[in-house]
């Protein structure tokens, strides 16, 4: 018999090596590059190799790891990262997720996991609380995606439920559904509709206003025209911070409307909803209360090591009457004379039957820091952000393309005569290859964009200063000498 627990001493090595590791980065990851300098094609050419037969040192297993993984990968965690919506890991979260890992719960039903499954609806409900839903009922997920995905099957089949055919009978020879969205909806929308085989292009996309927020009389004149042609309005999805530039759509517009035309209200606020722990912003999100489903990204803007995604219900029972219904088989039948309580599953809620124990790494991080420290960090985001957009608009060769709603900024270095496109596409590729920040791209209102995303407990109003410092001296060093004149081009916003 081969077994493979470690000898006691190795797996104490193991563990306070990695500890040793994860201190050391924590207290040193602000003082290195944000991106590594080596390629993929040197990273394979020194790592590739035949599958090793016999076991190595714990020591040479730690150094591996030091120079494979900490020193070549692009650092999330570093104060000058503000790619995408990514944030750094809480280490009192990573903590949860290696205990969590070696515990191995499936988190599939109360019965089989009691205390990961109360643990899961205790985060439920405290996220619940804190961001003023009104209820705490729902499952943690992978991410958003498989959130929104999750919540417009419930709305399909909620639909469905009261029409010509039900979950049983597929789509197959249905009245096609329509589902409305705006315009800067995340992308996970239109492939959830494709996934549910709605098709594509059963996503309307609600155009926007100048503030890259849903257009309500838009809203009503698509819905009104997709009835009128014979189809069936399910779900419109509100966006509580767009990917884009962070916009929040009027949410409690749009629940009036979707509660006129009896559809589900889902609000994607895989990025935004946290900004609702920030006084300064909460009103902006008015109306998340009124959706009858919530996405959030735990791992986005509260700080949890990825993957760590929540959807909340405002009632249960929808979930339960769709997924339900599917959810028998033998294997996992209950014993009869189970408990209520006992009885309850996940897997009645959403789509994965296998669950991680991702409610461990929530846990922890509310019951050290609390909910205080960690809204403080969300608006502390917010207010670099107001300072980076501060900054930009008082700097001539910089422009601002769309309001600042939330803790994203949207960029552009202008120059007379300038290719403004290609000028600001290599001013980002140089702040990347620099090493001293991390900004990405998009485009908005069809111009190209530097983006600058600050979801990051470790930034200072410093380290915003010198980004916006790295992407001048790049600007200066791309192309022709760098002007100081406005350019006539700007876009006006």
């Amino acid at each position: 018999m081969h077994s493979l627990d470690p000898p006691t001493g190795d797996l104490s090595d193991l563990l306070d090596g990695v500890a040793a590791l994860a201190t050391r980065y924590v207290a040193e990851v602000g003082e290195l590059p944000v991106v590594p300098p080596a390629s993929r094609a040197e990273l394979r050419e020194r790592w590739t190799g035949p599958v090793p037969l016999d076991g190595a040192p714990v020591a040479e297993l730690l150094r591996d790891c030091h120079d494979l993984l900490f020193t070549h990968t692009r650092h999330q965690g570093h104060p000058r990262f503000f790619g995408y919506v990514s944030s750094p890991s809480s280490p009192v979260g990573a903590v949860g997720d290696l205990v969590a890992s070696l515990l191995n719960p499936n988190v599939n039903n109360a019965l089989g996991a009691p205390g990961p499954a109360q643990m899961e609806h205790t985060v439920l409900g405290w996220l619940a609380e804190a961001l003023g839903f009104p209820s705490g009922s729902g499952l943690l997920t992978s991410g958003g995606s498989m959130a929104n995905l999750t919540a417009l099957y419930v709305a399909t089949r909620r639909a469905a439920a009261v029409g010509e055919h039900a979950g049983e009978h597929g789509l197959w020879g249905a009245t096609p559904m329509t589902v409305y969205a705006s315009a800067e909806a995340h992308h996970s929308v239109v492939k959830a509709a494709d996934v549910l085989g709605l098709g594509r292009s059963a996503v309307r996309e609600i155009p926007v206003d100048a503030a890259f927020r849903m257009s309500l009389p838009a809203l009503r004149a698509a819905i009104e025209a997709d009835l009128a042609a014979g189809l069936r309005p399910v779900c419109v999805v509100g966006t509580a911070g767009t990917t884009n530039t962070g916009a929040v759509d009027p949410l409690a517009g749009i629940a009036g409307i979707a509660g006129e035309f009896g559809l589900w209200f889902h609000v994607d606020g895989a990025y935004g909803a946290p900004a609702r722990l920030d006084p300064a912003k909460r009103r902006l999100l008015d109306g998340i209360e009124l959706a009858d489903s919530l996405t959030v990204d735990a791992h986005k803007w509260l700080y949890a090591p990825v993957d760590c995604g929540v959807l909340l219900y405002r009632d249960g029972a929808h979930a339960r009457r769709a997924f339900a219904a599917a959810s028998h088989a033998d294997y996992i039948n209950l014993p009869a004379g189970t408990p209520a309580d006992d009885s309850f599953a996940f897997w009645d809620y959403g789509v994965e039957l296998s669950r991680r124990f991702r409610a461990l790494k929530l846990w922890l991080m509310f019951r050290y820091h609390g909910l205080t420290a960690i809204a403080g960090a969300v608006a502390h985001d917010n207010a670099l952000a107001g300072h980076l957009a501060g900054r930009i608009e008082a700097d001539p060769d910089l422009e601002l393309l769309a309001p600042v709603e939330l803790s994203t900024v949207c960029f552009r270095v202008v120059r007379p005569g300038a290719d403004l496109d290609a000028l600001n596409e290599k001013v980002m590729l140089a702040v990347q290859a620099s090493g001293e920040a991390f900004v990405s791209q998009t485009t908005v209102g069809g111009h190209y964009a530097l983006r600058v995303c600050v979801t990051n407990f470790r930034a200072t109003r410093d380290d915003v200063d010198r980004t916006l410092e790295a992407v001048l001296a790049a600007a200066r060093g791309a192309g022709e000498p760098y002007g100081g004149a406005a350019s006539t081009t700007r876009a006006g916003r």
